[in-house]
């Protein structure tokens, strides 16, 4: 999946090759029982591959320049090599060309990937990307090892167990990173900020992605889908009902979707999560070939759970695909507040072609999705209504005072002690460790309370 090789084996210290050369590929390297996010399960069709009957001259003609390049290389390059490896070769090399997304997938590969899709293995719990042949981590998963031991998200990979990996495929740099549950794998990463490279060791264990978790910050539900897998929305609805009952209806001012580094994953299912926040037929999605026409995916029925509620929705540079179909799809409707800084822009969908003759398959990109508004999120992303970096939120009780203000009693004195206790009672909600942590999540829950307050105040 890789579209240019490096030609030498040293890596610029500045990340100048990498400017403007952005290649955007995911891949899951953690398990995820049904799923497979390197090329999302939704985002993957099986179709028979058909060739038409007519052969052009000019077709005559380049199916000979290929039939000689093969022939030199097989008489002259300096190892021997198979008819098979060079045809394989020559596949990998066309499609890895197209896009970083397109593949070619022999008997083994295509066996692998039918491995993943239906059982579990050691992994590290990352998603990786390609920029210019170099591996990115998009973003690691919550409570995965590699999440443990600091990897994060935009760190380039350049080794694995001290051997360079720079120019090899995903699926090469994959195999290297998984292996038995228990054993350990070291990676050497570059992180923009730090004079050297940095390495971690990291135990490789069964990934289990819960795909959604709650919690609740007093009057605000606070939601998090880890990964659009097949539990994603039975998830959703399970964790808000819950919380609902915990807050109570009356007391409840909104919600905050936390797509932040999800990945994304089944299709159906970004459709059923965005289908719980919007009404009966808006357009959520829509999906666009060369050839076929446009296919919308519409919502089925209204909004329930928590109509009429303020809701802002987190992304950030992790977050993909199925979660930038729900991100976009509530953002053109105006559903929702977008906030965090712009998505990753995984926006294709991908056929997987079967060949013949147990010649393993063709991974294609064959068509893009697209928001309501018509807006492409491949490359471009979604781009937040509000731009909120993160940052550490450090409280400061302490008042400057003039000498008379200090003396112990004084009218002042007691006042801003008075002050400071209320704050504190005030800022006590559920979780208070994490709202002070989280300054994206601070600032979204201070949203949805102050979109309430207006409306209350607006009322009046």
């Amino acid at each position: 999946m890789i579209s240019a090789f490096l030609k030498t084996s040293k890596f610029p210290s500045h990340f100048l090759f990498m400017k403007n050369l952005k290649i955007s590929a995911i891949v899951v390297i953690s398990t995820f029982i049904g799923f497979f996010s390197a090329i999302s399960l939704s985002q993957i069709q099986i179709k028979k591959i058909e060739l038409g009957d007519k052969i052009s001259s000019a077709q005559v003609d380049q199916k000979e320049f290929l039939e000689d390049v093969i022939s030199r290389v097989k008489k002259d390059y300096v190892e021997e090599k198979t008819d098979r490896q060079l045809a394989e070769a020559s596949a990998s090399g066309l499609l890895s060309s197209l896009d970083p997304h397109s593949s070619y997938l022999n008997e083994d590969s295509l066996k692998e990937m039918q491995v993943q899709t239906k059982g579990e293995f050691g992994g590290v719990g990352i998603e990786i990307t390609l920029e210019f042949s170099v591996v990115k981590v998009v973003s690691a998963i919550d409570d995965t090892p590699a999440f443990k031991v600091g990897i994060q998200s935009g760190d380039y990979i350049t080794k694995v167990d001290d051997k360079s990996i720079i120019g090899l495929t995903i699926e090469e740099v994959v195999k290297k990173l998984r292996g038995k549950p228990g054993t350990k794998v070291k990676v050497t990463i570059l992180r923009k900020g730090e004079k050297a490279p940095l390495e971690k060791i990291i135990t490789r264990q069964v990934i289990k992605v819960k795909a959604v978790k709650s919690a609740k910050f007093k009057d605000v539900a606070y939601i998090k889908i880890n990964t659009f897998s097949e539990q994603a929305y039975s998830g959703l609805a399970a964790e808000l009902k819950k919380i609902k009952s915990q807050i109570g209806e009356k007391n409840l001012k909104g919600l905050v979707l936390d797509l932040r580094n999800n990945p994304g994953g089944l299709l159906d299912q970004a459709i059923k999560v965005s289908d719980t926040f919007l009404n009966k037929d808006q357009v959520i999605v829509s999906i666009k070939g060369r050839n076929s026409e446009s296919k919308e995916y519409k919502d089925e029925a209204d909004e329930t759970l928590i109509a009429h509620l303020p809701i802002v929705v987190l992304i950030n540079d992790g977050s993909a695909s199925a979660s930038e179909i729900v991100a976009g799809a509530l953002q053109d409707h105006h559903r929702a507040v977008v906030m965090g800084i712009k998505s990753f822009g995984k926006g294709s969908v991908q056929t997987v072609i079967p060949l013949e003759k147990n010649h393993g398959a063709l991974r294609l990109t064959t068509s893009l999705y697209y928001t309501p508004s018509g807006k492409s999120i491949q490359a471009s992303g979604i781009q937040p209504d509000i731009e909120v970096t993160n940052a550490k939120i450090e409280k400061q009780l302490k008042v400057d005072r003039d000498a008379e203000a200090d003396l112990k009693g004084h009218i002042e004195v007691q006042i801003q002690e008075a002050i400071i206790d209320s704050k504190k009672e005030k800022v006590g909600d559920d979780n208070i460790d994490l709202y002070s942590q989280d300054y994206q999540l601070a600032r979204a829950i201070d949203l949805v309370r102050g979109v309430d307050v207006y409306k209350s105040v607006s009322q009046k």
